[in-house]
Formats: structure tokens, C-alpha cells, sequence
């Protein structure tokens, strides 16, 4: 089965929290790897993806960690992201 990996690069503004990952990740870019797989049998190319995963700072200073993230938290967060930042009371 024919795979495809895609790359794209993130920025956050604030930082944010994502479901599955316990602890506050900051503000800045990060990178996004979308792995895809063709299906097959159809007269186009059609892919589907499989896993998307995102770099994040790990705990560890100067280390990175490649989390596991469902696609539709992370359109989230960055929605949530675009929003005008609240005062704090």
C-alpha cells in the first residue's frame, strides 16, 4: 500500500491545552506530520490519513517529544487560538 507523509508548520499564540496531553504546551511554532495511505480501487488518487503527530518541547529542556494529536482537537486549539485573548479579572 502506497503511504505519503506531509509536514506543515503550526504557530500558537498562546499557549494551549490539547485532550491527551497532560500539561500546558506554550506558545510558538510547531511541526505537524500527517501520515497518509492510498486506497486503493478507485480511478483517482485518494489518500486517507492514518495518524497525525506534532513535535512538542518535551519536560526535558532542549528535547523534543512527537506526540500522537486527533486532527480535529488541534483545528480546535488553533480556533480557540485565533480568538482574541481574554483580561484577566
Amino acid at each position: 500500500m502506497l503511504t505519503r507523509t506531509r509536514e506543515v508548520t503550526i504557530s500558537f499564540t498562546q499557549p494551549f491545552l490539547l485532550k491527551g496531553v497532560d500539561r500546558e504546551l506554550p506558545a510558538g511554532d510547531y511541526r505537524i506530520v500527517t501520515d497518509e495511505e492510498m486506497i486503493e480501487g478507485v480511478s483517482f488518487p485518494v489518500f486517507r490519513r492514518v495518524a497525525t503527530m506534532m513535535m512538542v518541547p518535551a519536560r526535558t529542556r532542549g528535547s523534543i517529544e512527537m506526540l500522537v494529536v486527533d486532527p480535529l482537537e488541534l483545528e480546535a486549539a488553533q480556533a480557540r487560538d485565533a480568538l482574541p485573548a481574554r483580561p484577566v479579572s
